[in-house]
């Protein structure tokens, strides 16, 4: 399993909530590798700004405002077949992800990772069944991060 975490400038997380991200990511990372039968994959998550992620949503979604998440699957699309250990990247607003928190900081980035993974792995939501199974899966991600964690997963 390889995750690259990347902290852009002007983005304040403190070196011991990046060590707890890194380790329960990777967990999550893990869990789907094995759920999905891969020996192991390879993500980049970076954490960014309102603006940089607003950037990136108007380019890529052609909406001009910032957002949580934004996922870019590697598995998807001419070529996506040739590197299946690389899933993609996860971009996540920390500043939208600290007005969003209602748990803490840490609890609301990992939320977002695991979104964001979902969609690497090929979940969406644009029914409400699909968001009910895209969600269920997110929660059984955030619980194997979390075990042996002191994060809430819920």
């Amino acid at each position: 399993m390889t995750l690259d975490v990347s902290v852009d400038d002007g983005v304040a997380v403190p070196a011991a909530l990046k060590r707890r991200l890194v380790t329960e990511i990777g967990r999550m990372v893990r869990a789907a590798a094995r759920t999905d039968g891969q020996p192991d994959f390879e993500v980049a998550l970076r954490l960014t700004t309102d603006a940089e992620i607003k950037a990136l949503n108007r380019d890529y979604r052609a909406k001009n405002k910032p957002t949580d998440v934004l996922a870019f699957a590697q598995r998807e699309g001419p070529g996506g077949g040739l590197h299946p250990r690389l899933l993609g990247d996860i971009v996540i607003s920390v500043e939208t992800a600290r007005r969003q928190a209602t748990r803490g900081l840490a609890a609301e980035l990992l939320h977002l990772a695991s979104h964001g993974l979902c969609h690497l792995l090929g979940y969406d939501h644009n029914d409400d069944a699909e968001e009910r199974v895209m969600n269920a899966r997110a929660t059984a991600l955030r619980v194997e991060g979390a075990r042996r964690g002191r994060i809430n997963p819920a």
